[in-house]
């Protein structure tokens, strides 16, 4: 397993990987079980598959907690040899931005709901720092997990609208045996608010029980009943619980076999967890 620091060498290496499938799993680091399930699928689709690990200044907002995100290069170094991962780039931020940058990559829509909405130009960051990568990396296929589906959203529209040769793949959410999803933020949590937070997948499964038997049928109808049951649990602060057609995040009323997105933001104490549920109409993958 190569590491590599400078885009330069990066970029070296890359070219002598001629007649080869390449993959790129992305990351900002401390790797978890999510993380590792993306490896090991890139690892299994792909002759030659590259990590990143950086953690972006673009995407954190002045109130956040860029400064404070968990950070363990040498455990996830041993976590990429053991998978067998041929190349980890891990540059520093003056790599990755030498001087003021002026360009800004912006997707819309997608972006102006959710946690595009509530972080102001978090997904231009993100936006930003993957097209960089990708014009690096040059993946024929990089792989995202379903977890961070904004995201997942945000970036596959960018790639058909940029014309990327580089495959999306969308990934299930890895979770906890409690359905709590897994999430480098999840060890900010104290045992009290670590145990309140499986309300967040409980909830968003249980509505798809009752969307599915016609118990809810609208967009309000689905997002007071996930709001009430996230506010049994007293430290549960909610950002945020919207119910959107998906993958456009269109507002809707009625249930009409449109696939629907649940997706909540809610604080635990100072931890704001992120989590969704894809109600699938249409077929196709349900990433839950």
């Amino acid at each position: 397993m190569k590491i590599i620091k400078s885009v330069a060498d990066l970029r070296d290496e890359r070219m002598k990987q001629t007649h080869k499938t390449i993959g790129f799993v992305p990351t900002m680091g401390y790797l978890h079980e999510g993380h590792i399930s993306l490896l090991e699928k890139a690892k299994m689709e792909c002759d030659w598959v590259v990590l990143s690990i950086f953690v972006n200044p673009l995407q954190f907002g002045p109130n956040e907690d860029f400064t404070l995100y968990p950070c363990d290069e040498a455990r996830d170094l041993a976590i990429a040899k053991k998978i067998g991962i041929d190349l980890v780039f891990v540059p520093g931020v003056e790599e990755m931005y030498p001087e003021e940058s002026l360009t800004r990559v912006n997707v819309r829509q997608v972006t102006e709901r959710l946690c595009g909405a509530k972080r102001p130009g978090h997904f231009d960051g993100v936006a930003t720092v993957v097209t960089k990568l990708f014009h690096m990396v040059q993946p024929d296929r990089a792989y995202f997990g379903m977890k961070d589906v904004q995201q997942v959203a945000v970036i596959t529209q960018m790639v058909k609208d940029l014309h990327f040769p580089t495959t999306i793949v969308p990934c299930p959410t890895i979770r906890e045996a409690d359905g709590l999803a897994k999430s480098s933020r999840n060890v900010y949590l104290n045992q009290v608010e670590r145990v309140q937070a499986t309300i967040l997948h409980q909830s968003l499964t249980e509505v798809e029980q009752r969307v599915r038997t016609g118990a809810l049928q609208t967009a309000s109808e689905m997002v007071t009943y996930v709001t009430e049951k996230i506010k049994s649990q007293p430290l549960a602060h909610i950002d945020y619980v919207e119910a959107l057609t998906y993958p456009r995040f269109e507002t809707f009323h009625q249930w009409e076999q449109e696939d629907i997105l649940l997706a909540v933001a809610v604080f635990f104490g100072r931890t704001r967890l992120i989590d969704n549920h894809l109600i699938r109409f249409k077929g196709g993958e349900t990433y839950v």
